[in-house]
């Protein structure tokens, strides 16, 4: 079996663990490939028991190289960083969760060696989750115009709300005099979206929600729409620049920029091990069900 493993950032305190996992790759037989950037960091931190091979990102998919899966260290941006570097490999992703909250890291460090022991036995369960995709009359995010959490745009240069048109196929839906909108994906409901008053959604569930940040004209209130919709935005304000992001990346655009958000052409197949779920994943990060004074 060849994995890749795949982080952006060594954190001190999780040196520890990160030498466990490599040390459990070398005992079950494990092949990996470590992100370039991270093997780098890896080096002099960490005693490596068997020669680890480098990724070095998407090319290597186009290059034919085989892998089996990729396992993330980190929290949920970590993942969003490594959607960048699978993108249509259909290579799926297993997160382990050294962050905080991780609704798509779910898989917690103490259990890594029975994900390795599940993994080669081909005993988990596959979970697709499509992405949206931006189109714009102006190019933006070079070959990554896609996002697996949401895009947003924001005001920038000053405190001046911006004034967004925005249109669902064609037709006017509504103008948001707001700090920005964001349109996520069920993936992307439980993050920026929830903070702002959106929906969770469960994934599979084939929508998107427009939520709006901060809005003036306060009954503005999320919309859930399918994700056959597609949704435009000309947008326009006081500052001569706007932020636009997709994910954790960002570009700044003006009021000359017309966008349009679609689904993707291609989803990311994520690693669950038997007896997670959506339910039980979010009751357990949002602590449903429990109550502080007993």
């Amino acid at each position: 079996m060849q994995i890749i493993v795949y982080s952006t950032l060594l954190k001190k305190k999780d040196i520890p663990f990160v030498q466990e996992f490599f040390d459990l790759l070398h005992e079950e037989g494990v092949n990996a490939y470590v992100y370039k950037p991270y093997l780098e960091q890896l080096i002099g931190a960490i005693e490596f028991k068997q020669d680890v091979g480098e990724f070095d990102g998407y090319i290597d998919f186009q290059l034919g190289k085989h892998f089996d899966c990729v396992i993330t260290l980190g929290g949920d941006g970590t993942i969003l960083s490594a959607a960048t570097a699978v993108r249509d490999s259909n290579v799926p992703i297993m997160g382990i969760n050294l962050g905080r909250l991780g609704f798509l890291s779910s898989i917690e460090k103490k259990r890594i060696q029975e994900a390795i022991q599940l993994l080669k036995k081909g005993r988990f369960i596959l979970d697709e989750r499509h992405l949206l995709s931006l189109d714009s009359n102006q190019p933006l995010f070079g070959d990554m115009p896609f996002a697996l959490n949401d895009c947003t745009l924001l005001k920038r240069d000053t405190s001046s709300m911006v004034t967004i048109h925005t249109y669902i196929n064609g037709s006017y839906l509504n103008t948001y005099w707001a700090d920005g909108v964001i349109i996520a994906t069920p993936t992307g409901s439980t993050g920026y979206s929830l903070s702002c008053g959106g929906p969770i959604i469960f994934p599979r569930s084939e929508n998107f929600v427009i939520t709006p940040v901060a809005p003036h004209n306060l009954n503005a209130r999320p919309v859930v729409i399918s994700d056959s919709s597609v949704v435009s935005f000309e947008i326009e304000g006081r500052a001569e620049n706007f932020l636009c992001t997709l994910d954790s990346r960002f570009e700044v655009i003006t009021s000359l920029h017309q966008l349009a958000i679609r689904k993707c052409d291609f989803s990311i197949k994520f690693i669950q091990l038997p007896g997670t779920d959506f339910p039980k994943t979010i009751r357990n990060k949002l602590a449903w069900g429990k109550d502080s004074r007993n």
